[in-house]
């Protein structure tokens, strides 16, 4: 079966221990110490494969775990680095902490690597606290602790056009003429159980790709039958093609069916009701003349609301071109971004949670001051060189009332505050 949702726990390397140890050599009765750094521990990584196009593999491998770095070692030697571990997913994959189903990456667009967890950092050796006064330091510093997170993986199918409405109204018979995909095609509720992506080529014009979203129910906004697995595949078209049967065949009303699905989309995402829809009254080759009254009523209920309705007949052609066309006009009018979700939890303020710091002011070099376990931890798992590294820092400082404190301290534009080894100029 399609898998497009998963949950995973994962789990970075924790930082390798520094080591203590002292030369000991002929002719150097009182060596000094050599400990060693610990190595860094493995990150976890999140990578884009083309060649992947369903969440499967999570489905049974729930656990992935990046190697620890190993301890520091005598004269001076360094400890070997973790190995990373990488995580190959579709493109279209959002990454949600699994608590909270907040966001913390989408993996589309140029997100085609992302580091989601970064290894501990490896702990000093004894070599770097020798001083003046302490020759011999028996101690080293311990390795940066793992992190680790409970993910919820959900695929969100990234097409411009979504094909909505119940089953058997011929959405699967459309899609296979205008693209080169290949549903099964039957007449049962639910034969569709993945959506289908199809490239539509159309002369003298660009293409687009159509996904034919599974055919929904009644409730299906609140997770009745496969509601919620089939509407998260809506969320990043740009254009919806609501096909109804006109024809009435299974005994029911296409403006009631029409409403019906409509009402689901809202419940499910309000947003969605906004894109351009154009009804597909399908099915007209079952039509007599004298019945085509039905086209009128669809146009009388709906066209106020700004939908347009065209005559089809899916299993004839009759009126496809026409749709794929003004299909094609719709989105040369909509600006060509893709729909990226937006990060909304950060790994690493989870990870600082709990820790004490401190802010103080060093008066005699004249600068603010702020230390302790959170501080030292959110710095080893953040890369302040990268934009969203940096963005992540400021935010960091403001939601957990560091810059409050500066400012209760008196700190003005332009003075400077250290955090461990690193110094920044403040400005509000």
């Amino acid at each position: 079966m399609f898998a497009d949702r998963a949950t995973i726990y994962v789990k970075s390397g924790k930082g390798g221990d520094g080591h203590v140890s002292f030369r000991r050599e002929k002719y150097v009765p009182d060596g000094g110490p050599d400990g060693g750094d610990g190595g860094d521990g493995g990150s976890v990584i999140l990578q884009i494969d083309n060649g992947v196009n369903t969440l499967a593999e999570f489905r049974h491998i729930r656990k992935y775990n990046a190697t620890p770095g190993a301890e520091g070692g005598k004269k001076n030697c360094r400890g070997k680095n973790g190995s990373d571990i990488i995580l190959k997913v579709p493109e279209g994959t959002v990454v949600k902490e699994a608590e909270s189903g907040k966001v913390i990456v989408d993996m589309s667009g140029d997100n085609r690597t992302y580091t989601l967890l970064k290894g501990g950092k490896g702990g000093n050796g004894n070599q770097h606290y020798a001083t003046s006064t302490m020759q011999a330091p028996k101690y080293a510093q311990p390795g940066q602790p793992a992190q680790e997170l409970t993910l919820l993986l959900e695929l969100k199918v990234i097409a411009d056009v979504g094909l909505v409405g119940f089953p058997n109204v011929g959405k699967s018979t459309f899609l296979t003429k205008v693209s080169n995909a290949r549903p099964e095609i039957a007449n049962y509720h639910f034969t569709t159980l993945s959506p289908h992506l199809g490239v539509v080529d159309l002369k003298d014009a660009k293409g687009f790709v159509v996904a034919d979203i599974p055919g929904l129910i009644e409730g299906a906004s609140d997770g009745i039958g496969l509601g919620h697995e089939f509407l998260r595949h809506i969320e990043r078209t740009k254009v919806l093609i609501h096909i109804v049967d006109a024809s009435g065949q299974e005994g029911r009303d296409p403006i009631e069916d029409i409403r019906t699905i409509n009402n689901e989309l809202k419940l499910y995402n309000e947003e969605l009701l906004s894109r351009p829809q154009i009804i597909a009254a399908n099915k007209l080759d079952l039509i007599s003349d004298e019945e085509e009254n039905v086209l009128q009523r669809l146009r009388d209920e709906f066209s106020e609301e700004g939908y347009l309705i065209y005559p089809m007949s899916a299993a004839t052609g009759r009126g496809i071109k026409e749709i794929l066309y003004k299909v094609r006009n719709m989105l040369d009018e909509i600006p060509d971004e893709p729909k990226i979700f937006e990060q909304e939890f950060f790994p690493e303020s989870k990870m600082a949670a709990d820790e004490p710091y401190t802010v103080t002011y060093d008066e005699e070099n004249e600068e603010y001051v702020i230390e302790g376990p959170k501080i030292e931890k959110m710095l080893g798992y953040t890369n302040l060189e990268s934009e969203k590294g940096f963005m992540f820092f400021q935010r960091f400082l403001k939601d957990n009332g560091i810059l409050k404190e500066l400012e209760d301290l008196g700190i003005q534009e332009g003075d400077t505050v250290r955090l461990y080894g690193l110094k920044f100029d403040y400005y509000k």
